[in-house]
């Protein structure tokens, strides 16, 4: 996070752009989806595997993700691979994961978080 805040509240476009961030995470297939990509580059079928969805939903959701620029994929022959883009997105669903632990108990109100916002990007880039 910032130092400082750059506006002392969000303008519209800010504002916006923050909803539909949130409106992106709302579904449960897509914080998995996002939370497996964070980890690393991964193919449809693998991600359709790991959170228990249907290749083509798991697509759908994909592309809507795509769209909203938190992922990207690359061709290589039939198949395509995606990874997650965006540092701060990985931080709020970190975050997010963290705190649903300590709504339902998994984790005690003092332990410490067990979700991180860490991986690495496409290049090997750390997104902490």
């Amino acid at each position: 996070m910032h130092d400082e805040l750059v506006h002392p509240a969000p303008d519209d476009e800010h504002a916006r752009i923050a909803a539909e961030t949130f409106r992106m995470l709302s579904d449960a297939t897509r914080v998995k989806i996002l939370w497996a990509l964070f980890q690393g580059e991964s193919s449809v079928n693998a991600l359709a595997e790991l959170v228990g969805a249907a290749p083509t939903a798991v697509s759908q959701h994909l592309a809507k993700l795509r769209l909203a620029g938190l992922v990207e994929s690359r061709r290589q022959g039939t198949f395509a691979y995606y990874w997650a883009t965006d540092a701060h997105v990985n931080r709020l669903l970190a975050e997010a994961l963290s705190h649903a632990e300590h709504i339902t108990g998994a984790a005690p109100a003092e332990a410490p978080h067990s979700h991180r916002a860490t991986g690495a990007d496409r290049n090997g880039a750390r997104t902490s």
